[in-house]
């Protein structure tokens, strides 16, 4: 019976990526998403993997959405926390809400998703949860303590449920992508584009597929002996 993964925000850019690659490994996906329905409409139609619409932000929710997928499609292995907004401004702009905002759906949707699918990880004694960082969360970024401090938080957050998890074959293991070519990224001015692409060694930005591939292993069984781990994929503009 094929194992089943969760993927947070995974009907879009690098979750739609994470969704094929892992579906492409025999993997059955749930893919998450939190409004868009005739995107998520189309997204199914395009790959055959079904959609499930919850907020990653709501402690309920997740519990909810994951006792919904597990009925349908089998106990939940995987888990990939992709989802992530972003609500950008210096601190003298930024309100209070956007500082929350963003601090709910991508530090808190880790903690919510993992909370509703460790129990079951743990008593099956295998799982896999692989949490999206950030470069800006490695090295900050200017106009974004929200977003910087929730990607931090999220490296903080993998190593020590890490150390929970090990034991009972539960890996949880982080990802932190640079600048890749994705709608969010494609929204940044041409211009501002031109000096990001200029601080990359390699010369180009990322493709959401190699996030995916990285993912992808470190869900699969052979990569039960990488454990608390944050891997950089950012074409060498920070070595961490």
């Amino acid at each position: 019976m094929a194992r089943v993964a969760v993927v947070t925000g995974g009907t879009r850019g690098i979750g739609e990526a994470i969704s094929l690659a892992l579906k492409e490994a025999g993997i059955t996906v749930a893919a998450n998403y939190a409004g868009n329905d005739e995107k998520a409409a189309a997204f199914t139609e395009r790959t055959g993997i079904k959609a499930y619409k919850w907020d990653v932000g709501d402690f309920d929710a997740c519990a909810a959405g994951v006792q919904q997928v597990e009925a349908e499609l089998g106990p939940v292995d995987i888990v990939v926390n992709n989802a992530g907004i972003t609500r950008d401004g210096t601190i003298l702009k930024m309100t209070r809400e956007m500082w929350e905002d963003v601090i709910r759906i991508n530090l808190g949707g880790c903690f919510n998703m993992a909370h509703a699918v460790f129990p079951g990880m743990r008593t099956r004694k295998w799982g896999r949860i692989v949490n999206i960082g950030s470069i800006n969360g490695q090295a900050g970024q200017y106009g974004q303590v929200n977003y910087a401090a929730a990607k931090s938080g999220i490296h903080g957050f993998t190593k020590a449920l890490a150390q929970e998890g090990a034991r009972f074959g539960v890996t949880v293991n982080a990802i932190a992508p640079g600048y890749i070519d994705t709608d969010m990224v494609a929204a940044v001015p041409a211009d501002v584009l031109e000096k990001i692409v200029a601080k990359i060694p390699v010369g180009r930005l990322g493709q959401a597929h190699e996030i995916a591939r990285a993912v992808a292993f470190l869900c699969a069984e052979e990569g039960g002996f990488v454990t608390g781990s944050t891997l950089s994929i950012n074409g060498g503009q920070h070595m961490y």
